[in-house]
């Protein structure tokens, strides 16, 4: 993979998440790209079963991208991204004594891919059961494995079909300057994301009209 920034599309003024999807894939597809399937990404969290006198529970992400279909991704609170074979959710269960996720808190993003020349481009619904959240989108500079080298014509691309909404420099870039970036960098931009768009959410929002 190369570089990739992960960021939130807002909801158009008067428009609903639907239509903001269209608006934006069409603006990609003006550009010239072109489709290239679909993509997904989930997200459940867990949470310490039990905290000791005087800790607070920590939070734990298992992830997974349909980019890596063999590999699950365990992001810490505040720590570092694991990644393992799809065999980590069994894992998980077994260890329920130790980390307890609640149901119905699974969060995701699904929609189409797009490739443009040297670029990929993911535009998707992020969503908790029935309930549409948000609005994802995943640029990457495919032939660029270095953020420093490629950050300006990476954000230039996405200016080119989201406008102002383009987003700043993602904290996980903060140390990955000059060194080599990999899927797990990816994948504590979506954590990020989610959590942001769940903050956002006072109260469930209504499903894609």
């Amino acid at each position: 993979m190369g570089v990739t920034c992960v960021s939130q599309m807002p909801i158009a003024e008067g428009k609903s998440v639907q239509q903001t999807v269209e608006i934006l894939t069409r603006k990609l597809e003006l550009l010239g790209a072109e489709k290239q399937g679909t993509f997904y990404v989930d997200c459940k969290t867990y949470h310490t079963a039990a905290a000791t006198m005087g800790q607070t529970a920590k939070l734990m992400y298992v992830m997974h991208n349909s980019e890596y279909p063999l590999s699950c991704f365990s992001l810490f609170e505040n720590g570092p991204c694991l990644k393992s074979d799809a065999n980590c959710d069994v894992l998980m269960v077994k260890l329920k004594g130790f980390f307890q996720n609640t149901k119905g808190n699974k969060i995701e993003s699904q929609g189409t891919r797009y490739q443009y020349c040297d670029f990929l481009v993911k535009v998707g619904t992020v969503t908790i059961g029935p309930s549409v959240l948000g609005i994802s989108v995943e640029a990457e500079y495919c032939p660029c494995v270095v953020a420093n080298d490629c950050w300006n014509l990476l954000m230039e691309f996405m200016q080119s079909f989201m406008g102002s909404h383009a987003p700043g420099i993602p904290s996980v870039f903060g140390n990955k300057h000059d060194s080599i970036y990999s899927p797990g960098d990816m994948m504590v931009q979506y954590m990020e994301l989610f959590n942001q768009i769940r903050k956002q959410q006072q109260v469930p929002t209504a499903g894609i009209r």
